[in-house]
This record gives C-alpha cells, sequence and structure tokens, in this order.
C-alpha cells in the first residue's frame, strides 16, 4: 500500500512543536503537580495550530489526514504525554465537528479557529426533543481538554415522538453553558483535567446535533469536499488517540539510551548500562518494538485514508481488524515502556525522573476503552471465524 506523507505544513507545525519539547518536559513536570497543564505552554502549542489540522480549509484548518494528526500528536507527546492526549480529544472534536451541519461549523469558527472542541461519546444524560431542538440535562465524565475548549460534543439519547430512544448522538454545547465537578484524581494523565461535566435543562438547537448511528456508516450531514471528511467514522477517531502513544513510548527510549552511557547497574561490575549485553538486547527490542508499532499505526491510517480515493467505506469485520491493530500498537508500547523501566533501573520510579510520568501517563492512557486490547482482539477473532453477530455484541459500534 502507499504511503500518505505528510504535507509541507503539518511538518511546519512539527518542528515548531519541537523545538518548544524542552518547555513542554518542564511544563509537564509542573502540570503533573497542579493537575492543569499551564496557561504558556497550552498556549504555546496552540499558537503552533496543532490543534486546528483537522478543521475544514474554508475555515483556515488543514484538513489533516490520520497520519499527520499522528506525527503532530507524536511531537507533543514526546514532550508531554498529558497535553498530546489532550491534543487528540481536541483534534477529534475539530474532526468531527467538520462533519455536521455547516450552521453547527460556523457557529464555531465563524469567527476564526481560535475555538477548541473536546468530545465525549457516552450518553450520559437524557435529552427531551422540544421545538426547535432538545433540552439536555446529564454528567458526562472523563471531559478531557473540556477546561481548554470552548465548546464540547457530548453524547446524547435521541427519542421518537413517543419517548422511546432510537439512537445516540452528540450535542454541540458552549462550555459557558456547563458546569464540572473537579473529580479527576487519578495515577496518570493527571494535567488532562479530564472532569466530569454537568447540562442542566440546557437547550440545543437541532442543527447542533449529530445522530451518531449514521454516522458510523458514513451518513455524514457535512459537505466539506477534503478526503478526511469521507474516512471510517469510528475508527477515524480511535486512531487520533495512537499518536500520544507514539511519542510517549520514543520519548521512554530517547531518555533510556540517554543516560546509558553514564548510569551504572547496580550490584554488578558494569559503570555504564551501555555496556551491559543485556541492557543492549532489552534496548534492541525496545527499538524494534517501537518500530513495529510505528509502522502498523502508519499502515491502519493509510487504509482508512486511501480508501478515500475509491469512496470505498469498510465494512464492519476491516473495521474491527484496524480495531484490533489499534489495540496491538497500544499494547506494545505498553509493554516496551514496562521494559524500558526494568532495564532503566528503580531510578526511573523517582518523582524526580521524567520516565516514571511517561509510565503512568501511557499506562494510564491504554486502558481507553476506544483502543482496549481485549475487547478488540475478542471481536476481531469472532470475526476471524464468521460470527460478526457475535462480535457485534462485544462491540457493537465500530
Amino acid at each position: 500500500m502507499a504511503t500518505t506523507a505528510i504535507r509541507p505544513e503539518i511538518a511546519a507545525i512539527v518542528e515548531k512543536i519541537d523545538q518548544l519539547r524542552p518547555q513542554l518536559v518542564a511544563g509537564g513536570r509542573e502540570a503533573d503537580q497542579t493537575r492543569r497543564i499551564s496557561p504558556e505552554v497550552f498556549e504555546a502549542i496552540a499558537a503552533t495550530g496543532a490543534f486546528s489540522i483537522s478543521a475544514p480549509t474554508k475555515f483556515g484548518g488543514l484538513a489533516a489526514n490520520t497520519r499527520e494528526a499522528h506525527a503532530v500528536a507524536r511531537a507533543i507527546g514526546r514532550g508531554d504525554g498529558s497535553l498530546a492526549w489532550v491534543d487528540g480529544i481536541l483534534d477529534s472534536g475539530a474532526w468531527v465537528l467538520s462533519l455536521m451541519d455547516e450552521r453547527a461549523q460556523q457557529d464555531v469558527w465563524g469567527d476564526g479557529l481560535d475555538s477548541f472542541i473536546s468530545i465525549v461519546l457516552a450518553t450520559t444524560s437524557e435529552a427531551e426533543p422540544v421545538e426547535g431542538g432538545y433540552r439536555v440535562t446529564g454528567k458526562w465524565g472523563y471531559g478531557t481538554g473540556s477546561m481548554h475548549a470552548t465548546w464540547s460534543l457530548l453524547g446524547i439519547p435521541l427519542k421518537n415522538d413517543a419517548g422511546e430512544v432510537v439512537d445516540a448522538g452528540l450535542a454541540l454545547i458552549p462550555t459557558s453553558e456547563l458546569t464540572y465537578d473537579d473529580n479527576w484524581f487519578v495515577a496518570g494523565m493527571k494535567s488532562t483535567a479530564s472532569v466530569m461535566q454537568i447540562a442542566d435543562d440546557v437547550f440545543v438547537p437541532a442543527h447542533r446535533v449529530f445522530p451518531l448511528t449514521a454516522a458510523v456508516e458514513g451518513g455524514y450531514l457535512g459537505d466539506n469536499p477534503e478526503p478526511t471528511y469521507k474516512t471510517i467514522f469510528v475508527p477515524s477517531l480511535f486512531m487520533k488517540l495512537i499518536g500520544p502513544h507514539l511519542g510517549m513510548g520514543r520519548a521512554a527510549l530517547d531518555l533510556v539510551i540517554e543516560k546509558a552511557e553514564t548510569k551504572p547497574i547496580a550490584y554488578t561490575g558494569y559503570a555504564k548500562q551501555a555496556d551491559s549485553v543485556l541492557f543492549q538486547t532489552a534496548i534492541a527490542k525496545a527499538t524494534v518494538d517501537l518500530v513495529a508499532a510505528e509502522l502498523v499505526a502508519a499502515q491502519v491510517a493509510d487504509e482508512i485514508y486511501k480508501a478515500t480515493e475509491t469512496g470505498y467505506y469498510a465494512p464492519y469485520a476491516e473495521r474491527i481488524e484496524m480495531r484490533a491493530k489499534a489495540a496491538w500498537v497500544v499494547e506494545t508500547i505498553t509493554d516496551m515502556i514496562h521494559d524500558l523501566m526494568t532495564a532503566h533501573g528503580s531510578g526511573g520510579f523517582a518523582d524526580v525522573s521524567p520516565l516514571q510520568r511517561i509510565w503512568r501517563d501511557q499506562a494510564t492512557a491504554s486502558r481507553h476503552g476506544h483502543t482496549l486490547g481485549a475487547s478488540g482482539y475478542e471481536a476481531f477473532g469472532k470475526v476471524i471465524f464468521g460470527r460478526e453477530e457475535d462480535a457485534r455484541f462485544v462491540l457493537p459500534i465500530v
């Protein structure tokens, strides 16, 4: 399969982020303690254009493809995994908004790209149909990016005239009309501030509601012509969460290699870890693991994007295979970082070590339901044996 190129405009953003890496590393250390990304660091990344790469070109965005989204999030993740995760969510919000009614896009981007959109798919809410739209009341946990967003896409149940739930949807709500419960006290990804968002009888106009069942099969409301807005819905979303893992994996590997020429191995004769055959072997394996993960992530990204050239929309079975591959990428990086922690030694667990923060952040992110291995492998296994309906029980929406 031919690879999808990273355009110069995206490469320029990556280069700007790379130059900010020392600030991201220092800021990430502070943010881990304060449980908040500092405004200075967030604004520095926002100024690169990173959070708006998936906005349509007509609003000044870059209509980024999946490979390009990976490149940007990966660059951020090499400095701060939590900030990269926020980027992955805000990028997802921008992409979904691009699929919505033109009026919703104008509401958010009509005056420029300074407005960011967080997203939570879970329908932990009530939505009552009223004239012109819905009145929404609910609570949504894991609101990553909501503290930096001016709009949130939040899951709601959609009902017919009889009051029966017939679909799920996303309601686009200004964050100024929401409150939040600061309940994000966790082991990793601390500074993402993934708080609970709360709506109390908020009116949402009909044009700001996006029905999800049709979207899963490519029934988008928007008419933006760029290829990225023709890609498969759920895989496009879960693949946006792969970039942060790639960045954290690279950051961990680089750090352990960097320290190996000066760090001894305790209770042995090795004054340098880099002289040890066992250590060399561990680093070789970690390097191969990371390269393999990067290649599989790129292969899935290319498969998603190249299909738009022929108008092909992958069926459920193929989407499940992508889901299993995404899980493998995440698990491979999780195992790799675990092995690097062992190879590096107990010093990696010190509060002052950036390695332990990478370890905690990636381990926490790896449990996200969108890329969880157990469900992905089970569903793909059922597909392999011709049991697609059983697979749909495990993962009905992919």
